[in-house]
């Protein structure tokens, strides 16, 4: 599929929505981005700007980049929409009411993707039209950077509405994975929250310092998870043997370390340490930079074909 003359609907100019864009614009898509806030076109400008060196280091088609629109409010869109990403804030009477206007103005069969990070497709889908085109399309952030969309449906939607918005997500590149049924977080946050997590119990229990938590995973877990996922890397670890020889090695001494794992909360104590430990990093800003610097040349290390996109004309 080619989305070169497809027409591209994002609701929200915001950080995702205004990444969302800069993919969608990079693939040739006329991209309208709904968003009445007048700071958007200049949010939607700076973020493009950021993606597009990003999208090139990725070999992605920025070549047919042709700049997104900002268009007020639903009821200005002047074609038919092939496609709509909802990328607005989490909170599910805006997102409620936002699909209720937008089912007024585009065809019964156009698939919507939420990019929620959390919130139920099911409970979303409630009192849509036609709660069958619903999809969860979330991106890991930005999603100019990362190669991965995380696709679920609800209770109510429909195969064609999954296959469509993956065709469609394949179409920039990304990997899709592909959840069978629907969890708080879906998956790739689950993972991320379970780690953190444990990071923050080491910290607020003063075992290491924020910083060493960091470079355990940047420096040593980081470079072999590029590479190989948490089970392969037991797997490595049992030898010619592989996972069979670890469990009988070390399968009980894992669990004991599982029932030792922390169960921290976020409380004023807790905030205070991380912040501590965050105070002596960069500017945010300066952190985003460098990870749009290197994370597309460890993609190209780790993975050549991460992006399927790459070696093929458009």
């Amino acid at each position: 599929m080619t989305l070169s003359g497809k027409t591209v609907l994002i609701l929200g100019g915001g950080t995702i929505g205004a990444g969302w864009a800069a993919c969608f614009a990079a693939a040739g898509a006329r991209t309208l981005v709904c968003d009445p806030d007048p700071a958007a076109a200049n949010r939607l400008t700076a973020i493009r700007d950021k993606a597009q060196p990003v999208l090139q280091a990725l070999g992605l088609p920025s070549a047919q980049d042709t700049a997104p629109e900002i268009i007020p409010g639903v009821a200005d869109l002047d074609a038919p929409v092939d496609f709509v990403v909802e990328a607005l804030p989490e909170r599910m009477a805006l997102k409620t009411a936002a699909l209720a206007a937008l089912e007024d103005v585009i065809p019964a069969d156009t698939v919507i993707a939420s990019s929620s990070s959390g919130l139920s497709v099911s409970d979303i889908q409630t009192g849509m039209r036609h709660p069958d085109r619903l999809v969860i399309g979330h991106p890991c952030n930005p999603p100019y950077l990362m190669p991965v969309v995380e696709l679920v449906g609800g209770a109510a939607t429909a195969p064609w509405a999954l296959d469509r918005a993956a065709a469609i997500f394949q179409a920039l590149g990304k990997r899709v994975l592909r959840l069978n049924r629907e969890l708080p977080g879906h998956l790739v946050n689950r993972l991320q929250a379970a780690l953190w997590r444990e990071a923050v119990h080491l910290a607020a229990e003063g075992v290491a310092s924020v910083g060493d938590i960091e470079a355990a995973i940047t420096k040593g877990l980081g470079p072999r998870w590029a590479v190989v996922g948490p089970t392969e890397i037991f797997h490595l670890a049992g030898g010619p043997g592989g996972i069979g020889k670890f469990f009988d090695d070390l399968g009980d001494e894992v669990e004991r370390w599982w029932d030792s794992l922390g169960d921290p909360r976020l409380d004023s104590a807790t905030r205070a340490i991380l912040t501590e430990g965050m105070a002596a990093s960069k500017p945010p800003e300066d952190l985003a930079a460098h990870r749009d610097a290197m994370v597309p040349r460890v993609i190209a290390a780790a993975d050549p074909d991460a992006y399927p996109l790459k070696s093929k004309p458009q």
